[in-house]
């Protein structure tokens, strides 16, 4: 019986990916394995953080499920962008914007890395970072 629901439960994901993403390719294996390193090194820069004592940071369920749902929209997009592939005959709009979040999550990865004080990111990418921080936070300042 469990085997029978086993079998069932790969097929029903097989089937779903296959349709959403064309099958698993290694580009969508790539970001996926981002998107886990990105969330594992923002929990462990996270908790390093509550444990220096800064107040305003620290692990939250409120901010870690709105990442989560960033990136399951991230995925949705990606699938969006796949049935647009198909409807026309092309395989262009899939790995643009499969790309497109690897480059943000090697961005955040980075950004994470940096939390956790590491000697690992070469200055001119700290300064790039930085400056691309500070256009985000002007921007949301302007919306507001």
């Amino acid at each position: 019986m469990y085997a029978k629901i086993l079998n069932l439960s790969v097929a029903v994901m097989g089937s779903g990916t296959s349709y959403l993403y064309g099958g698993m390719s290694a580009m969508l294996e790539f970001l996926l394995l981002l998107v886990v390193v990105d969330y594992v090194t923002g929990i462990v820069a996270s908790i390093k953080e509550a444990r220096a004592g800064m107040s305003t940071k620290g692990l939250s369920s409120k901010r870690g499920s709105i990442g989560l749902a960033k990136k399951g929209i991230m995925f949705l997009i990606i699938a969006v962008m796949h049935r647009a592939d198909v409807i026309l005959d092309m395989n262009v709009l899939m790995a643009g914007a499969i790309w497109f979040y690897v480059s943000n999550e090697l961005i955040s990865v980075t950004e994470n890395l940096g939390r956790l004080d590491m000697k690992l990111i070469p200055p001119q990418l700290k300064e790039v970072i930085a400056v691309l921080k500070n256009k985000d936070g002007d921007r949301h300042e302007a919306e507001r």
